[in-house]
């Protein structure tokens, strides 16, 4: 019997030790690209006399942009925070109509250059846009040539109609439905 349990300790031991080393190494992961995000902000404020917004949206536009499939890197000139490429408006209202409808303050705007992973096509002119209260950026957006994954839709398990359209569903969803109108009229004649 307990030469069973040893290898389940053993398992739970080494478990254990590689869950700590995964989030030691993603911990030394994030650490390195804040610090090599705050020297990017540093170098635009300090080389190219960037506001501190204008650098901190350039910082994590230049982050989002190394992300992207399409690009390897973003590059600033040092035009592209001057007042023709880049802005800091008053805002006080939403960043955007869609997923990011939150009330910011200043809504920062910056211009880079994407440089491809290929290589062979030309730098691409990107645009990034990040929504602050105060310093603290809460909303970002940019022009992604790349389109955003879609999430990959359920399969219906009750044929090719759908839930709606096949008999079970709605023999189903009438008893359901008789049951819970007759409630609902008691409940609201209790009301009255």
């Amino acid at each position: 019997m307990e030469s069973l349990f040893a290898p389940r300790r053993l398992l739970r031991l080494v478990g254990g030790l590689v869950a700590i080393a995964m989030v030691a190494s993603a911990t030394t992961a994030s650490a390195d690209t804040l610090d090599e995000r705050n020297e990017l902000v540093n170098h635009f404020v300090s080389d190219l006399h960037a506001n501190p917004l204008m650098a901190d949206c350039a910082a994590h536009g230049s982050f989002v942009a190394s992300t992207s499939t399409a690009f390897d890197h973003v590059e600033f000139p040092a035009s592209s925070f001057d007042v023709s490429h880049a802005s800091i408006a008053p805002w006080n209202d939403s960043f955007d109509e869609g997923k990011q409808r939150i009330k910011v303050d200043n809504v920062v705007t910056v211009q880079g250059i994407g440089v491809s992973k290929d290589g062979g096509t030309d730098p691409a002119p990107l645009k990034f846009r990040c929504g602050y209260v105060g310093s603290q950026m809460l909303a970002f957006s940019w022009n992604d040539p790349v389109p955003p994954a879609r999430a990959r839709a359920e399969p219906h398990a009750r044929g090719s109609k759908g839930h709606h359209g096949s008999a079970k569903g709605k023999s189903g969803s009438k008893g359901k439905g008789s049951s819970g109108g007759k409630s609902k009229k008691s409940a609201s004649g209790k009301k009255n």
